[in-house]
């Protein structure tokens, strides 16, 4: 017999239906309370060689750990393109992460 799975939604936290995401009469990005977003993170890699055990500990990230192959990371022309679309939309604030963003090649 198969598995069922029933979820258990909290509907106490959660938004109600009219509020999501959207873009304010002013051409800014909200998000479902209306905040504008003005901050935007782009991860441009998942390596990383400090190995903070925080971020990543040994029993997870061990020596045969899997990163992402190349083709699933954003292109810079990806990169470039989300940036100047947040940035035309109100974002005033980008931050490339990781991982360690220096050891994506050409950054």
């Amino acid at each position: 017999m198969a598995e069922r799975v029933i979820p258990i939604v909290d509907l106490r936290r959660s938004a109600p239906a009219a509020a999501l995401p959207t873009i304010a009469p002013a051409g800014l990005l909200a998000d479902r309370l209306g905040r504008p977003l003005t901050d935007l993170r782009i991860s441009v890699t998942d390596r990383c060689n400090f190995r903070c055990s925080y971020c990543m500990p040994k029993d997870v990230f061990d020596k045969d750990y899997d990163y992402l192959p190349h083709s699933a990371l954003l292109s810079f022309e990806e990169i470039t393109r989300l940036a100047r679309l947040f940035a035309e939309h109100g974002t005033r604030k980008i931050r490339l992460t990781g991982g360690e963003p220096l050891l994506r090649k050409n950054i």
